[in-house]
């Protein structure tokens, strides 16, 4: 039986995984190989490019071991991965210096110089954000955009930037690394501000590029996500194991794929993920655009459809920030410095699940006990690099599990505020599919429920859905599939969670002091985190 394998390169590590596809997209296995994300003090996040390369070599050879599937078996390989990452190429693919990571915000001052001078409007010179408005229904306005993390390099690493053959972001680096060919998809070069999305004009923008500052010789060409883009090198197939010429399909970045693989294909599906990051994606069929929420239409799987898409830049991974700093004696985590995920009594499968259950002893709402989750600034519904994590309302009966959950409740109060933010907009749907690692606790899918007052549904695979949309991509590309628009019939929904009326009084509360919070403390942020 033919199989594809996708890699769906995240923040932290890759998750490389073996699908075969009939009636349904089927994971048979799984690697991870991790990797590390360098933060710096002055903003910067960066990557290594040698890093992503050798992860994704290693979990492809143990994959194949532990599968005891043939390389000859491997019909195409697809990708999912973060996006409006920046990887400068020489002409022989060589990445020039550490790719930049979308959660890189050192480009403030490059923003304030390059953005334009005279009337502003969020940060952008009015005539600048028109014609971006005007040619992609969206703009860069914010300092994590990639755009300015290109100006970034050229003033401040111009021998970078001379040698510089192409600009790629995560992804497309890899396909380079595979087959040799310098291309992007099509999502991803939307994700630049740069791409013309206008009926019969699609393509780089010479007059956007020409406003930015930008060589569209950089630029590479662009294909569609279901597009081949080439074939295993000899030199790349013997690295990772696999057989040269096997196809290599564009796949597309997390905001594009996740949601196909949840099942969100359609215009009004609606889906939340939370993972490192987090968002709420509406599929649209029109091009829409919110610059003071900082919510813009991204282009999808399919050409024609968009991804309504807002961002926060910390979920999980405020989970991860509890886990390693938070979850001591207390509420039972350390017994004899052994986590009770590994004593002989636990029936718990790790510290997360642990975790996900313990918070069931607090009572919903935490007692007025709030946290918020910008541990690395926020990007939605306000931009700001300074904004941070903080607990309100903190009295002498609070303890760890209110603490723990209240991180839970401070994750869903801001996906709530992004979907409130999405329906200004669009029509967002009744039915929310939650996926990623936050939705394998059924406490905090039942607490999504409750604070957003929709119901939720799970899928299989929900950890992996990146890798599944990417498996299904491939699988258009190799006509196992019909279309994109009918990849949804391949998933299959495993949970439902209906709102309890009984928490809405306490969580509508909490949240009308939550979405306040910002405002009222953004001076004090800027004072204390520069």
């Amino acid at each position: 039986m033919k199989c594809v394998i996708a890699y769906d390169v995240g923040t932290t590590g890759v998750k490389t995984c073996l699908f075969t596809i009939t009636d349904k997209v089927r994971l048979v296995g799984g690697t991870y190989g991790a990797y590390k994300l360098y933060i710096m003090e002055n903003g910067g996040a960066e990557q290594d490019a040698e890093e992503w390369w050798a992860a994704m070599c290693e979990t492809t050879r143990e994959l194949l071991l532990k599968t005891d599937v043939s390389p000859s078996d491997i019909a195409g390989i697809s990708f999912c991965s973060q996006m409006q990452g920046l990887v400068l190429v020489d002409n022989e693919g060589n990445a020039l210096r550490r790719p930049m990571s979308y959660m890189d915000s050192r480009a403030e001052d490059t923003f304030k110089k390059y953005g334009g001078t005279g009337l502003r409007v969020s940060g952008l010179n009015a005539g600048k954000l028109i014609k971006s408005l005007r040619i992609t229904m969206a703009a860069p306005t914010s300092v994590k955009d990639p755009v300015w993390k290109y100006l970034w390099v050229k003033d401040h690493e111009p021998s970078v930037y001379s040698k510089v053959h192409k600009w790629l972001d995560v992804k497309d680096y890899l396909i380079l690394r595979a087959t040799g060919e310098f291309v992007m998809t099509r999502d991803s070069a939307y994700a630049t501000f740069l791409y013309d999305t206008r009926k019969g004009k699609t393509g780089w923008s010479k007059a956007l590029c020409d406003a930015y500052g930008v060589k569209r010789r950089h630029l590479p060409n662009v294909i569609d996500c279901c597009d081949m883009a080439g074939t295993l090198t000899q030199k790349a197939a013997q690295e990772l194991g696999l057989k040269e010429g096997t196809a290599v399909f564009g796949g597309g970045g997390d905001a594009t794929i996740i949601g196909l693989g949840a099942g969100c294909v359609k215009p009004g599906e609606t889906h939340i993920y939370s993972g490192t990051s987090g968002w709420v994606s509406t599929i649209t069929d029109r091009q829409e655009v919110d610059i003071v929420s900082m919510i813009a239409a991204v282009e999808g799987a399919k050409q024609g459809f968009y991804n309504y898409f807002a961002e926060m830049e910390t979920a999980g991974k405020c989970f991860e920030w509890v886990k390693e700093h938070l979850a001591l004696d207390e509420i039972g985590i350390y017994l004899k410095k052994q986590t009770v995920a590994e004593s002989e009594e636990s029936v718990y499968l790790s510290l997360y699940d642990y975790l996900s259950d313990t918070v069931k002893e607090a009572k919903p709402g935490c007692d007025g006990l709030i946290f918020t989750p910008w541990l690395h600034g926020n990007r939605c519904p306000f931009e700001d690099s300074d904004a941070a994590g903080m607990f309100f309302n903190i009295k002498l009966e609070t303890g760890k599990t209110e603490m723990v959950r209240a991180v839970l409740e401070g994750i869903c109060f801001h996906l709530r505020w992004m979907l409130e933010c999405s329906e200004k907009k669009v029509k967002t749907s009744d039915t929310i599919r939650f996926v990623g690692g936050g939705a394998l606790s059924k406490v905090t899918c039942q607490m999504l429920a409750d604070i957003t007052g929709r119901k939720i549904e799970t899928v299989e695979n929900s950890q992996d859905v990146g890798a599944v949309g990417a498996a299904m991509l491939a699988g258009v590309g190799l006509s196992l599939i019909p279309s994109v628009t009918e990849a949804n019939g391949f998933v299959n929904v495993t949970g439902t969670y209906i709102p309890d009326p009984n928490n809405k009084a306490v969580y509508d509360k909490n949240y009308g002091v939550f979405v306040k919070l910002h405002d009222a403390n953004a001076g004090f942020f800027k004072i204390l985190n520069n």
